[in-house]
């Protein structure tokens, strides 16, 4: 129930109360004439059963009542729908599992119900709005950089420029089974085409404040690396190891550290059932920081961001889909997790011109996303995925990162 303040009733009560008061003539009361009195109690009657409230408020209480019966009728409809997104979800899921052909009977074909009607009104009056927890603030370079040294007493071996990390990464990419294309493309699509190898979302193209811990070519957020470190970490050591056993002098010392650093995080990303969650825990603490900060070293930063993307390629793999994933379809696992995405790869070209995006995204984030709203079928995500590929592959970026290939 809202509740009016007492003080604004009562500020017009004496008003309301002095059209009833008798006139005073002569040092005498006179009663006011009968049309007048009643007029008068009338007004003072209405003006209780109204709670006191002005027009203003009255016209925002007409408003909020249409917008909520207008809301209502919507979350019913689009609970149903999203109940059926869930439903057929797990269907297909199981059907996965016991070895069935996925059909188009396997998809909710309808769009989801956006809402048009009346926004909410402004309460003309002031209100108490409940106090919002303070946001724990993003960590930023400066703040990775410091838990490594607070934790491990380490700073990553940042690159003397950019064009060396590019080519470190297309080594490594390379020799792990990317191609040029995948990495190239997925790069561009995620940074524009003119991210540094220390990119963080929201501090780009003239962005001032972080707005996610996502960070380098591909986008790692720091559970991302507390997840890698975990379940790639024993690849990540080899290739360090043996990059030592080539090394000699000062730079060979160097390496042994940053190996026993390596060996520490992994053991500490291992410590944790491999879950998603467990990670995420690590990865919002100062432990999944310094974790991060090797996103930034020209070593294991390479790795951590090939493997961003190996991971679902092999994932496909595994899963028995044996052709090569064009970029905007790795983009699609990368966007949307592996299996979400190869749910979408798998799909002939005919089912993906018919199967709404709704599909494949909880009620909440297919709400935020105007892009997976626009284009609202698998083909025409890919098409427009593919499309920004094209474009920013133009870019400087993109290019200095295709002549490391």
């Amino acid at each position: 129930m809202h509740h009016h303040p007492i003080r604004n009733a009562l500020t017009l009560v004496p008003f309301a109360l002095a059209l009833l008061a008798p006139a005073a003539r002569g040092g005498e009361s006179e009663a006011l004439p009968p049309a007048i009195g009643n007029a008068n109690a009338q007004l003072l009657s209405q003006f209780f059963a109204q709670g006191g409230a002005s027009p203003a408020v009255l016209e925002y209480r007409r408003k909020l009542a249409e917008y909520q019966a207008a809301r209502g009728a919507f979350d019913a409809e689009a609970g149903a729908y999203w109940s059926q997104i869930s439903e057929k979800r797990r269907g297909r899921n199981a059907k996965r599992r016991s070895g069935q052909q996925i059909t188009l009977d396997d998809y909710v074909l309808e769009q989801a119900p956006l809402y048009n009607g009346p926004k909410r009104p402004v309460n003309p009056e002031p209100e108490e709005t409940p106090e919002r927890p303070q946001r724990k603030p993003l960590p930023v370079v400066a703040d990775l950089l410091r838990a490594a040294q607070d934790l491990y007493q380490f700073t990553p071996q940042r690159p003397a420029t950019e064009a060396e990390f590019k080519r470190v990464y297309a080594r490594y990419a390379l020799a792990s089974g990317l191609t040029r294309e995948q990495a190239v493309r997925v790069y561009a699509f995620e940074t524009g085409g003119t991210g540094n190898y220390d990119v963080q979302a929201g501090i780009e193209h003239g962005g001032k404040r972080a707005i996610s811990t996502a960070m380098g070519y591909n986008q790692l957020l720091t559970t991302n690396s507390v997840e890698l470190l975990a379940e790639q970490g024993h690849e990540f050591i080899r290739a360090l190891s043996e990059k030592v056993a080539h090394t000699s002098g000062p730079a060979r010392k160097s390496l042994e550290y940053k190996l026993g650093v390596l060996k520490r995080m992994v053991a500490h990303a291992k410590s944790v059932p491999d879950t998603w969650s467990e990670h995420e825990k690590i990865g919002d603490t100062a432990q999944g920081w310094a974790m991060h900060a090797m996103v930034l070293d020209i070593d294991v930063g390479p790795m951590l961001q090939t493997h961003k993307l190996l991971t679902s390629v092999l994932f496909a793999r595994a899963k028995g889909y044996s052709r090569p994933l064009s970029a905007a379809e790795l983009e699609m696992m990368n966007l949307t997790g592996d299996g979400t995405g190869l749910d979408m790869v798998t799909m002939p070209q005919a089912m993906r011109e018919q199967v709404p995006t709704s599909n494949f995204f909880q009620r909440g984030g297919y709400e935020r996303n105007p892009v997976a709203i626009r284009h609202n079928t698998v083909a025409k995500l890919l098409a427009v995925t593919d499309a920004r590929m094209d474009s920013n592959s133009s870019n400087g970026g993109a290019r200095e990162l295709a002549a490391a290939f």
